[in-house]
């Protein structure tokens, strides 16, 4: 498939409120690593492909392991491999991506209010609704993937 119009520059205001929305989270308590986990998670329900390569090279600076990002889409079947916290923020951009019966869960409310506080909870959500867009936007203008290279740096040791 070949890429579409560039939307970036076709309408350079449309793209600014999307890294409005992406800027927000930069100042969230939540930190730009799980922000990353739930995006890569999300662009794998949703088959974002610039997405992926994206989150996942931003992961990988970051210090993430390989076998995380491996196992992140059976998260459930590997609570060791994540935190009480990942594993309901993961639970909690799951649901309201995929909204199964127009709702989000009680049970999926309460696990990740146990985790985040609910300032934490609308940064998250703004998060989920943040990188679903970008999913979208990126998906149906076919934004070709493989080019991006992240600028984050690696932790110091």
């Amino acid at each position: 498939m070949s890429p579409r119009a560039a939307y970036q520059k076709a309408a350079p205001e449309v793209f600014q409120g999307m890294l409005a929305l992406s800027k927000v989270l930069e100042k969230s308590s939540l930190g730009p690593g799980l922000i990353d986990l739930i995006s890569y998670r999300v662009s794998q329900i949703n088959g974002c492909a610039f997405c992926l390569d994206m989150h996942s090279k931003d992961l990988r600076a970051r210090g993430e392991t390989e076998q995380r990002l491996y196992m992140l889409s059976a998260w459930r079947e590997m609570p060791a491999l994540y935190s009480a916290r990942e594993r309901a923020a993961l639970a909690w951009a799951e649901t309201v991506t995929r909204l199964p019966n127009q709702e989000v869960p009680d049970e999926i409310y309460e696990q990740a209010h146990a985790e985040f506080s609910d300032a934490e909870l609308a940064q998250l959500t703004l998060g989920v609704v943040a990188i679903n867009g970008w999913n979208r936007f990126n998906i149906a203008y076919r934004t070709p993937a493989g080019h991006y290279k992240s600028a984050v740096r690696q932790p110091a040791a």
